[in-house]
């Protein structure tokens, strides 16, 4: 039993130390760099771009009747059922 512990004891030490190990370090002086884009200059110009050719609808799907089928004669069963216990 002793070796199990000392496993166990060793891979739970293993991952917590793992898991410090990845945390970043806290910007303790404010000091974030702070990337700014500027696209203000750029003008994009161009077509409005489409498939050509006609378009394809989807199917219809057909109708089917439902799978379900209430039976008239269950809650007399459940009480046959009841009465031969």
């Amino acid at each position: 039993m002793p070796i199990i512990r000392k496993l166990i004891l060793a891979t739970a030490s293993l991952l917590f130390v793992a898991g410090t190990a990845v945390a970043q370090p806290a910007d303790k002086g404010g000091n974030a760099k702070v990337k700014v884009y500027d696209f203000s200059g750029d003008t994009i110009e161009g077509d409005l771009v489409k498939p050509e050719g006609s378009t394809v609808d989807a199917r219809d799907f057909a109708k089917h009747s439902s799978l379900i089928n209430i039976r008239k004669d269950f809650i007399p069963e459940i009480i046959k059922s009841a009465e031969d216990l």
